[in-house]
């Protein structure tokens, strides 16, 4: 659990194996699901942009089902009704511990709907503009995720790995 004064999430690390690399590997043959966080700061940016649907609960709180509250207001639909196994907890580089959980899914959706946020856009315009916490989500290799996923999130592709 989080240190006191820090703040935890919990999210989803939806898995899959495709037939094309497992010859290359386990992680090669391993796909995850992942989104890209939305906002101006992360509009153009890729590598170390990415991160596990999830989102901030309360200590009293049961971490799975915030996992999957969150699953659904950043995806726009509910998580799939899965048997999600304990990834662990990781912490970021914030101080603020993920709790992660994970399942074997093929999970598809035809387009992201997440929740929004206000922020004030350009900078010191004194306009309020409402942005998508995550503005796209997508299947990719393990080794694609590595760079792609904020650094504090990559240790959950070594836990994956482990795992499965």
């Amino acid at each position: 659990m989080a240190a006191a004064g820090y703040k935890s999430s919990a999210g989803i690390l939806l898995w899959r194996r495709r037939e094309a690399g497992l010859e290359a590997g386990l992680e090669a043959g391993l796909e995850v699901y992942i989104a890209h966080m939305g906002g101006p700061f992360w509009a153009r940016k890729d590598a170390a942009a990415w991160s596990i649907p999830k989102g901030e609960y309360l200590p009293d709180e049961d971490p799975l089902l915030a996992a999957k509250r969150e699953f659904a207001e950043e995806i726009g639909t509910p998580a799939p009704d899965l048997d999600y196994v304990k990834l662990g907890e990781f912490r970021q580089a914030s101080g603020k511990v993920v709790t992660a959980f994970a399942a074997e899914s093929d999970f598809e959706v035809d387009e992201v709907h997440s929740n929004t946020f206000p922020v004030e856009w350009p900078p010191k315009s004194g306009t309020i503009r409402e942005f998508p916490e995550i503005d796209r989500a997508e299947w990719m290799t393990v080794a694609d995720a590595r760079w792609r996923l904020v650094n504090g999130q990559v240790p959950l592709l070594d836990a994956l790995t482990t795992l499965v």
